[in-house]
């Protein structure tokens, strides 16, 4: 998982996010792809770069909405009352639901985060 810092015509720039090389920099050529001609009956070069795109939405933002895939990071505790709920009640099936926790946990679980200091008056 990396984050675009810089883009040019024909690099990528894309800092690591997680895993042994986070905070690396790494570059991304694009590449060019040329069917052959049992594929296309033309001559084609198509130029792109290999990467998925993708994008997040909080989960604030998810309530209300339908989406057909979830992704949630459990790995740091970031779930306040409802938002485990919010964030899986939203998708359109259960089998496109995936989680990652750390994997040095045997039994995965996140904490229930409370600020008891914005429920007092």
């Amino acid at each position: 998982m990396g984050i675009l810092t810089r883009a040019t015509p024909r690099v990528l720039e894309v800092q690591l996010l997680t895993g042994e090389h986070a905070t690396k920099l790494i570059f991304i050529p694009h590449m060019g792809i040329i069917p052959n001609e049992a594929q296309v009956p033309f001559k084609l070069r198509r130029v792109q770069f290999p990467v998925r795109f993708c994008f997040a939405m909080t989960i604030n933002k998810l309530q209300g909405q339908s989406v057909n895939h979830v992704g949630i990071d459990a790995r740091s505790a970031v779930f306040m009352h409802g938002q485990f709920y919010v964030a899986i009640s939203q998708v359109t099936s259960v089998h496109n639901i995936k989680i990652i926790w750390d994997d040095h946990q045997p039994n995965p679980v996140t904490k229930n985060i409370v600020y008891p200091e914005v429920l007092l008056d």
